[in-house]
């Protein structure tokens, strides 16, 4: 299976300070890999490399083949929050990476338009943010963040500030939007149980400098059981978890 983005011996750091020591991580298409780790071992700092805000201090990065290291704009990246914009309606705020790619702004609607049933946004168009619930914000920051990627997204955490009720509907709806959209995702958690159910693989993140001490492959098939939460193997991959970080 050839890489869709790969990062290849990235080392990062400020001053004299390492954050990131010799990174190297592989997204193949279609998948969801976890980088799961506790705080302050540099996951976010590895994002901005990825992403390209920031250039490694050594490494390179690779989408679809291409060197893409310190090249902004090539690889779509979604924080935690979804920065949605206050005064702009949900249709305005989806459609602005295709504006600022040089769309007019009827032009970057009507393309944006017709992703909002597909993503169970039809209908909130014309809404602002503030008339939206948390698990519909996050969809819409979803949809913008696929509109301005080349089929890979980086994800920050995307779901951790929802209710349990909302995280697990969303959870399943994301792995139904990813097969259906073509998206492959690369995303922080620092939720066990969210990583085990969503991820193909599982990056251990360790370390000042952190570095990738492991790989855990989830076997299960996507999407998973209903009850898979309640069984055997899901713990029996928690234990593996909890035994490496």
């Amino acid at each position: 299976m050839s890489a869709l983005l790969s990062a290849e011996h990235i080392t990062q750091g400020y001053g004299e300070k390492i954050i990131l020591e010799d990174i190297n991580l592989v997204l193949n298409r279609g998948e969801i890999v976890s980088l799961l780790g506790v705080s302050g071992t540099g996951k976010t700092t590895l994002f901005h490399v990825l992403s390209g805000l920031t250039k490694p201090r050594e490494g390179r990065v690779f989408l679809n083949g291409e060197d893409v290291t310190g090249k902004p704009g090539k690889i779509s990246y979604m924080l935690q929050k979804d920065l949605l914009f206050q005064h702009k309606k949900i249709l305005d705020n989806v459609a602005l990476p295709l504006l600022l790619a040089g769309e007019t702004k009827e032009g970057a609607r009507k393309k944006a338009d017709p992703y909002f049933s597909e993503f169970g946004l039809d209908g909130t168009q014309e809404l602002y943010p503030s008339q939206l619930s948390g698990g519909m914000r996050q969809r819409a920051a979803l949809l913008r963040t696929w509109l301005s990627s080349q089929g890979v997204a980086l994800l920050d955490e995307p779901f951790s500030a929802l209710d349990t009720i909302t995280k697990a509907s969303v959870h399943t709806w994301y792995l139904d939007i990813m097969s259906r959209i073509d998206l492959s995702t690369l995303f922080i958690t620092h939720d066990m149980d969210e990583a085990v159910l969503l991820s193909d693989r599982i990056y251990i993140l360790k370390g000042r400098p952190g570095h990738i001490t492991d790989e855990i492959v989830i076997r299960e098939t996507k999407p998973r059981a209903k009850d898979f939460a309640l069984s055997q193997a899901f713990l029996d991959y928690k234990r593996e978890i909890l035994a490496k970080l």
